[in-house]
């Protein structure tokens, strides 16, 4: 049997986590490159609080973390985290969001925050 880092718990935390389709659109569009809330505001067209409430569930579970760029807030996936490998492996079934990302950068939305 495999060894894992995770306890029962922990596994079933982060793929509940990973469960939701905007928390896991918030993962794929991370799997790509860093973000800020600006742009999944703008992908996701949801209010920036709920996007917000999205990042702390998953910045609290350390399956993201943030990076402070002047006033601005960046989101990347913690590869630091001992559940990183299910989250990579779960990260493999989400299409591609990079073609989101594209059209943000033609639609000049792309990071309209900085």
């Amino acid at each position: 049997m495999k060894e894992t880092a995770l306890n029962m718990t922990e596994v079933s935390q982060t793929v509940k986590l990973l469960g939701d389709k905007t928390r896991l659109t918030i993962m794929g569009l991370l799997n790509v490159r860093e973000c800020c809330v600006c742009e999944f505001v703008e992908i996701i067209q949801m209010s920036q609080p709920s996007i917000s409430q999205h990042l702390r569930k998953l910045r609290d579970a350390r399956l993201v973390k943030e990076t402070r760029k002047g006033q601005w807030i960046y989101y990347s996936i913690n590869q630091e985290y001992e559940g990183y490998p299910l989250v990579k492996d779960i990260l493999n079934y989400v299409p591609d969001s990079e073609k989101q990302l594209e059209d943000l950068e033609k639609a000049g939305l792309s990071i309209s925050c900085t």
